[in-house]
């Protein structure tokens, strides 16, 4: 990559102009996951809902990933409009958890949270494939990029946790309103990117991705990873509260595992092992760390513990990342993001619904599950790394 000298400043400044409204939006979407995914549940059990509907609710973000989503991403990607479908999403986003909001039966939350999910779980794959676009494009890097979504996550997360304490757990649904209003605001801002250059030569539809063993290799093994911490995001603040934990320690410590998941995606410019390495090590960080979540550690060590999600999610990101970024021609990065979150939407939907059911009758040993499917990740990534040598890139991006 040229050193900033060498870059033209109008380039330097265009390139400054994407970074930092991406980095905007990233913070938004992840400021509304970060009130959402430990306190959603919680809102969930406030209204009234058992265990088995929660179970149930928790998995449709999932379903609609393998559903509805590659269909939205494949849309958007034909009419070479990313930033027009950021836009919509998360419009409709914001607009579909205040619906969500004013329902309390199992039934009702249910349908009105399918909808909302079947445009929200699309702006993910639509932002890390626009952020790709943009990497190739001013010769950034992933990493320093995503790591604001997460610090975003940590201000969701700890204003949830000082709520919790202070109002009733059925009004946080409300807190995840305005901040998905404020994601509305800055999709706004998103600049427009060139259309990819037509490839040199003539290359397959975007279905072979999908025959492509190397690249099944690469989704399946994220997606079992990060299938893994379907128990862990659906059952852990519930388990958390029950064991006497108030809303701050509880914030905390999700905090924590995301502090971690900042510092690796800070570094990971430095990074030199090869992008399969780093899904394995994040594949084996995950079974070790479930397999101690499972005995009930102190609180003194759950905090420790927290820490490896900077491995089990940041490291198996940044490694996907990569090897997606050197194996995806750009101009079907869309798609290739909308089959890795179909099937990790697969996956994690199966996960969440077992999870569910596990969790009823063996509480935490359902964290022997997640260990089992993150195995099974180093192992398909182990095997795989070597034909994904022999990949094709457009560009040579690094794990950025």
């Amino acid at each position: 990559m040229p050193s900033e000298s060498q870059i033209p400043i109008a380039s330097q400044a265009a390139s400054k102009r994407f970074a930092t409204r991406l980095a905007l939006f990233y913070g938004a979407t992840f400021g509304t996951i970060g009130t959402h995914l430990p306190f959603f549940t919680v809102w969930l059990k406030a209204v009234g809902i058992d265990a088995w509907w929660i179970g149930i609710i928790s998995a449709v973000p999932s379903l609609t990933r393998f559903t509805v989503l590659p269909f939205v991403t494949s849309a958007a990607e034909r009419r070479y409009s990313l930033r027009g479908a950021l836009t919509v999403t998360a419009l409709a986003t914001a607009l579909g958890f205040a619906v969500i909001g004013t329902q309390y039966l199992p039934i009702a939350v249910l349908l009105a949270y399918v909808l909302t999910c079947s445009l929200w779980t699309p702006m993910m794959p639509l932002t890390d494939a626009y952020a790709l676009r943009g990497v190739a494009r001013f010769g950034l890097n992933y990493g320093p990029l995503r790591l604001w979504g997460s610090a975003a996550f940590v201000v969701g997360a700890m204003a949830c946790g000082l709520l919790v304490d202070i109002v009733a757990a059925r009004h946080l649904i409300w807190v995840i309103v305005l901040v998905a209003a404020l994601g509305a605001v800055a999709s706004l801002g998103l600049q427009p990117l060139d259309r990819p250059k037509a490839p040199a030569v003539a290359v397959q539809g975007a279905g072979a991705l999908l025959r492509d063993p190397g690249f099944l290799a690469i989704i399946v093994a994220s997606a079992l990873t990060q299938g893994s911490h379907a128990a862990y995001y659906t059952f852990a603040s519930i388990t958390w509260q029950a064991s006497g934990m108030g809303g701050l320690t509880i914030a905390g410590l999700w905090v924590l595992g995301v502090l971690a998941e900042i510092v690796v995606f800070a570094l990971s410019p430095r990074f030199t092992l090869a992008p399969a390495l780093l899904v394995v090590i994040g594949a084996l960080s995950a079974v070790a760390r479930w397999l101690i979540t499972v005995q009930e550690p102190t609180l003194a060590v759950l905090a420790a513990v927290q820490l490896a999600h900077g491995l089990t999610y940041g490291l198996t990101q940044v490694g996907t990342m990569g090897l997606l970024v050197r194996h995806v021609p750009l101009h079907m990065m869309a798609r290739g993001q909308g089959y890795l979150a179909a099937c990790g939407g697969i996956v994690t939907s199966a996960a969440s619904i077992l999870s569910g059911i596990v969790y009823a009758g063996y509480g935490q040993r359902v964290y022997y599950l997640m260990a089992a499917m993150a195995l099974i990740a180093a192992v398909v990534m182990w095997i795989a790394r070597h034909r994904l040598k022999a990949f094709p890139s457009e560009a040579d991006t690094g794990s950025r």
